[in-house]
């Protein structure tokens, strides 16, 4: 059973809007090939950090924009279907080139180790995903289990993993590195840092009554990353431990929602082509 949809809007041709899809295919070739450097280039990357802090996570968390990268693949892809040229391309518009630009120059400023200017781009990276996450949410609710995978799921996990990235390159920039001791300060702030993720999660879980799974599975996993990783305080070692447990929590309860909600006749019989082989 084909997933992306195989009914068309009458009137409707994969050439509407054709100057955005094309765009949009370059911004993702771009996002995806500074992250390919990031993780096999000869710098530090991702495997390697130039600046260890307290709240550095384990380098297998990066691998998360594997995630995003294999669903942004679908949202490139979709937007050629009159379905999804009404969400993406009417909907998200000129948001997701905008976005992953600045994205991609994060990135490499990071990976460069210039990481007060990072920061900067981190914020504004978060403030553009923030942005486009509300619109998909507030605007475009999901129709079709096409819309949930290839437009609610890739933003979701973004903007969670945004908001971790915000975090853990804020310490960077102006953090204790793990070669010196980890102070009172330090670890408080670190603690609240924690605190705040976990709470993030809970309130993604929370804030909607569909639950958002994406948005805790960035957060979960991270606060994961992040226990793993800190073996220099023993404090911080395990509060994250804990603090990623609670978010597992949200997590799981998030996907019962969404369960729940399968369970209930999400996908009506009218919606049935948009996901199989009906016309």
């Amino acid at each position: 059973m084909p997933i992306l949809p195989t009914s068309h809007s009458e009137g409707a041709s994969w050439k509407d809007g054709i100057f955005l899809k094309i765009v949009n295919v370059i911004v993702y070739l771009v996002l995806l090939g500074s992250n390919i450097f990031t993780l096999a280039g000869p710098e530090w990357g991702y495997h390697h950090y130039a600046r260890d802090t307290y709240f550095t996570p384990a380098w297998w968390s990066w691998y998360i924009w594997s995630a995003i990268h294999l669903l942004l693949f679908g949202f490139i892809i979709y937007q050629f279907f009159p379905e999804g040229k009404r969400t993406i391309i009417d909907g998200v518009g000129w948001r997701f080139p905008l976005l992953t630009v600045v994205n991609a120059v994060y990135v490499n400023v990071w990976n460069r180790g210039h990481y007060i200017v990072a920061f900067i781009f981190a914020l504004i990276v978060s403030a553009a995903v923030s942005h486009t996450y509300y619109v998909v949410k507030r605007d475009h609710r999901s129709e079709s289990l096409n819309d949930e995978l290839w437009v609610h799921l890739p933003f979701g996990l973004w903007h969670g993993w945004t908001t971790v990235l915000v975090f853990v390159t804020a310490f960077e920039a102006f953090g204790t590195s793990t070669l010196n001791h980890a102070g009172i300060a330090t670890k408080v702030l670190v603690f609240l840092s924690l605190f705040f993720l976990e709470s993030t999660s809970a309130a993604y879980s929370f804030g909607n009554a569909d639950g958002d799974i994406s948005g805790s599975v960035a957060i979960t996993w991270s606060l994961f990353a992040i226990f793993d990783h800190q073996r220099s305080s023993r404090f911080i070692h395990w509060s994250a431990l804990a603090f990623a447990i609670l978010s597992l929590v949200w997590l799981v309860r998030s996907a019962y929602l969404i369960s729940k909600r399968s369970r209930g006749g999400i996908l009506e019989p009218e919606r049935a082509p948009l996901i199989g082989g009906g016309h």
